[in-house]
């Protein structure tokens, strides 16, 4: 095989422009759903991939797992792969009572509260999206007429610290929309590397709920969040559309082939 990576198992021939990012693997089954010309690519750890086509854009689908660590690896042997733009569609905990659940939070830059992006570089480093995908992002999701907010999250990487309430808390003061484990470490990572990025949030745990009841309410489907999970998929796929359109000029992969 071709530039074979070691942990995400895919190669260049695998490769698409365009990368989905869930953390769960199991979302990447919910992402075929809306594909054409599905193709199985690799199951190695937590990184589990397919490609497939959505309105003529091939895109590849990679879980990342859990935490910025995983992240980054995926990001990383991506971008060595060919892939230049990357959404992550993952879950949050919302820190405002005004993001109900299933709300979209699509993120305009992260807190960096966790390890992986330090590793990298000093924390004065902004971990922002690129601008112009984020703008793709937002107007696929009026287009799509979907709840969702825009603002700023937290990335950490623990749920079961002994101040998590009070960090909360402090977080929620400060404008700080939602939390999540991912973000941070794509931002920066994908700045540094030149890479596209952008992160679509799906709010699973409403400010001040209980998150062990959130999360296993998101594992077992409940309505609000799975449409949540829906919307973000759908969201992500549109906004690469729209990419592709402004950078090959109206003229899409298949047409090319």
């Amino acid at each position: 095989m071709t530039n074979l990576q070691p942990h995400i198992r895919c190669t260049n021939e695998d490769a698409a422009k365009y990368a989905i990012l869930p953390g769960d693997p199991q979302r990447v089954d919910r992402v075929k759903c809306f594909l054409t010309d599905v193709k199985d690519i690799a199951f190695n750890r937590e990184h589990k991939s397919a490609s497939g086509y959505y309105k003529g854009v091939k895109v590849i689908v990679v879980s990342t797992g859990m935490g910025g660590a995983s992240t980054g690896i995926a990001v990383e042997e991506l971008r060595k792969i060919g892939v230049e733009a990357m959404i992550r569609i993952g879950s949050c905990g919302a820190l405002d009572k005004n993001i109900k659940l299933g709300d979209l939070l699509i993120v305009n830059g992260a807190v960096r509260d966790e390890g992986t992006s330090k590793s990298y570089i000093e924390e004065i480093y902004p971990a922002i999206p690129d601008t112009e995908l984020l703008i793709n992002v937002i107007n696929a999701a009026k287009e799509q007429k979907v709840p969702y907010h825009v603002g700023r999250a937290r990335s950490h990487d623990s749920f079961y610290t002994d101040k998590e309430d009070e960090i909360d808390q402090y977080w929620s003061s400060k404008g700080i929309l939602g939390s999540d484990m991912e973000t941070a470490a794509l931002f920066t990572i994908g700045g540094l590397r030149g890479i596209k990025t952008a992160s679509i949030l799906n709010n699973v745990v409403e400010y001040e709920g209980n998150l062990e009841e959130g999360i296993n309410q998101y594992v077992d489907g409940k309505s609000a969040v799975e449409q949540g999970e829906k919307n973000e998929i759908i969201v992500a796929l549109e906004a690469f559309v729209a990419l592709d359109k402004e950078i090959n000029g109206g003229i899409r992969n298949e047409e090319k082939k």
